[in-house]
């Protein structure tokens, strides 16, 4: 199941499925066209003779510079696709490139136009003139003619698609609702009981366990998805305890360790040998490729921003307002984590600590989200106050303490770093005033 998982999230990833998909079925739907048009007799089409009086070279002319016209505004959208992410990826960060690929709307562009080529080659060959067996499949030459008026349709819907996915505010508004989306799919992701209090001190014991073994990782890549649920039904089923090394959006060398396995509760600290056939069974319930991807990994889309936001507070951009759009992007996403129940550490079955998981919980992403935007915002008034304000956001979506007490740390690190780098007393000035602000919310 979770390579099946994967297998479908490369295939959205990938430029060639829609438009290979979009082929085939124009493909059926010309042979379908040809196939009606054998079968209807000339004189139901005599009727309409604007519709359908189209002879034999007046169609071949007709589909051939359809085909041609098609063939080339392919091979112009591919060009402008390659040239926005080009832009995008130089102007914001590498890490949004794969957002584009992934864009239904750039897939079906493309598949519109090469398939309306396939769907004219086909009726093409079928065309048959006065010197030899007549025949002009009139209705396939016709849903052409429509196909190809469709077509400039298409064309401008693409070229306000690409001005418009562009424009920084879609980017982040595409990031942060896809993973918005992320973290309602994964939290709360019960990989079966929470575990309680006594879970918790069964698995501290489990740390002294002294036979662990190494799942190493068959390759190179990230971490992209993990199957909790088969991984914790596996390890109740082989009495298994196992521990995760690397954890989803984590890079894992060749080699390098995956997760540790060891004999349950029944048999711990016994000396148990696990075959290699184990060790492959578990390794397939990690996903790895070479990049990360948002559908399990939330802590991705926070970092796409971060980039973006990091670009813009360079030196050589300095663009403070669209990092002041990042961090109200971030504050959005982090506050959704904020309203929700993360996993617990440890996963049980039937009250038996099964999987001590590897995963951030909300302190971590708090860091990611706002530690390097703090820090590369020196002496950026803008900045600080935004942070502030967004972290104030987040204080109030959620009510929890430990949650409460880490945005608090950004708090006292924002007005720290604001005092030792903003330069007039009137921009500290400001800042202590939003600084205040937030205190009030932890109760300071």
């Amino acid at each position: 199941m979770n390579k099946l998982k994967q297998f479908l999230s490369d295939l959205r990833a990938n430029l060639w499925f829609v438009p290979g998909v979009m082929i085939i079925f124009s493909v059926a739907l010309a042979l379908i066209l040809i196939e009606v048009d054998s079968t209807v007799k000339a004189e139901w089409l005599a009727d309409y003779p604007r519709l359908f009086g189209l002879g034999a070279d007046g169609s071949r002319g007709m589909l051939t510079a359809i085909a041609s016209s098609m063939l080339t505004v392919a091979a112009l959208a591919f060009s402008l696709t390659l040239n926005a992410v080009t832009q995008a990826s130089g102007q914001f960060t590498p890490r949004i490139f794969r957002n584009f690929m992934r864009d239904r709307a750039n897939q079906f562009v493309l598949g519109y136009f090469v398939s309306v080529f396939a769907f004219c080659l086909l009726v093409l060959r079928t065309i048959r003139g006065a010197d030899e067996l007549k025949f002009v499949p009139s209705f396939a030459v016709l849903v052409g003619l429509a196909l190809a008026v469709g077509g400039v349709l298409v064309l401008i819907f693409f070229i306000h698609h690409i001005a418009d996915s562009l424009q920084i505010t879609t980017i982040l508004d595409n990031i942060t609702d896809e993973t918005k989306e992320s973290v309602k799919r994964l939290f709360p992701e019960e990989l079966g009981e929470a575990a309680s209090g006594g879970e918790k001190r069964e698995a501290w014991r489990a740390e002294d366990v002294k036979n662990w073994t190494a799942i190493p990782s068959p390759a190179p890549g990230y971490v992209q998805s993990v199957d909790a649920d088969g991984l914790l039904e596996y390890a109740a089923e082989n009495n298994l305890l196992i521990r995760m090394r690397r954890g989803v959006g984590q890079f894992a060398g060749s080699g390098a360790t995956l997760a540790e396995i060891a004999p349950g509760a029944e048999t711990a600290n016994k000396n148990v040998r696990f075959d290699d056939k184990k060790i492959e069974e578990i390794n397939g319930f990690f996903s790895l490729d070479r990049h990360r991807t948002i559908e399990q990994d939330a802590g991705f889309g926070i970092r796409q921003i971060v980039d973006i936001a990091l670009k813009a507070l360079s030196p050589g951009v300095n663009d403070t307002t669209t990092a002041v759009e990042c961090i109200d992007n971030l504050g959005e996403i982090v506050g959704e984590i904020a309203r929700r129940r993360l996993p617990a550490p440890v996963r049980s079955k039937d009250n038996v600590p099964r999987v001590l998981t590897l995963a951030p919980d909300f302190a971590d992403y708090v860091e990611t989200a706002f530690d390097q935007i703090r820090i590369s915002g020196k002496a950026n008034q803008a900045i600080f106050e935004r942070l502030l304000t967004t972290i104030q956001f987040v204080a109030e979506c959620t009510s929890d303490k430990a949650r409460r007490i880490a945005l608090g740390k950004q708090v006292v690190l924002i007005g720290e770093y604001a005092e030792q780098t903003l330069e007039t007393e009137y921009e500290k000035e400001k800042v202590r005033l939003k600084l205040n602000e937030a205190k009030k919310i932890f109760g300071e």
